[in-house]
């Protein structure tokens, strides 16, 4: 499915909608240049799933972890991730096959420790329908409905 935003505030309202639609072991990898909202449509997922805290890319960290919400959320942000076993040495297993929701930005980067039932959200910018426009792909996500 693909759809289109034109202002941060839609690409958000998507996530939140995806957010409250969440299930309990969901794996979202999330793809897209730098700048293109990838972080906007993260905190509307998070904002779906009940958490209110500030939520950030976890760029140092490389996992951040929300546990206010409805479900725990898992946020990784895996730019920066130098070899695999980083992934092993931080547990990436207890987060992936837990009972929270799954956020992996930069996910090609570790694409051979991602689930196949994983949903697949890439966001991409064309300058030629403006500024804000967005064109979010989301694969894997079945039976669900953008109300």
């Amino acid at each position: 499915m693909t759809i289109e935003t034109n202002s941060p505030e839609e690409t958000f309202a998507l996530g939140q909608k995806l957010g409250e639609q969440a299930k309990a072991g969901q794996i979202y990898t999330l793809n897209g240049d730098l700048g293109v909202g990838k972080t906007v449509f993260t905190q509307g997922i998070a904002r779906g799933l009940g958490i209110t805290e500030a939520v950030s890319s976890p760029t140092f960290t490389i996992v951040q972890v929300y546990e206010e919400g409805r479900l725990p959320f898992y946020h990784f942000d895996v730019y920066r991730i130098g070899d695999i076993e980083e992934m092993e040495e931080i547990g990436y297993d207890d987060y992936f096959f837990g009972n929270g929701v799954c956020m992996i930005e930069w996910a090609e980067l570790i694409e051979e420790l991602i689930p196949e039932n994983s949903i697949h959200v890439t966001i991409e910018k064309d300058l030629e329908k403006g500024f804000d426009y967005r064109r979010i792909t989301i694969t894997g996500l079945e039976g669900w409905e953008n109300k």
